[in-house]
């Protein structure tokens, strides 16, 4: 025997369930992504060819640099506009899987 539930965001069988109302982000919006490599030569430029195949509005002159204390790693933020979650979601395997990339928040 199974227990009726209520579909989220106020949908009813007829109706779509909207997946923008699943986010607690408001589409579209700026959304920051830091990006952690070594600081090698290129790392900030395949960071932001990564960011503008899912935002074509990326603007370079935004990112923002921080080195390790030690100065072997390169923080990178980059700012997106983010469009859908499937979006961000793309563009985080998209970073995630670089070679250059160690860890992305």
């Amino acid at each position: 025997m199974s227990t009726p539930t209520t579909p989220p965001n106020g949908a009813t069988p007829d109706t779509p369930v909207d997946p923008r109302k699943d986010s607690l982000i408001e589409y579209p919006s700026k959304f920051p992504i830091k990006v952690m490599g070594a600081k090698v030569d290129g790392f900030v430029h395949a960071v932001t060819q990564v960011a503008e195949r899912f935002d074509p509005t990326f603007d370079a002159s935004t990112v923002e640099l921080r080195p390790s204390k030690a100065g072997n790693y390169l923080g990178v933020t980059i700012t997106v506009t983010a469009t859908s979650r499937e979006q961000l979601d793309d563009l985080y395997r998209a970073l995630s899987s670089h070679p250059m990339v160690k860890v992305v928040l």
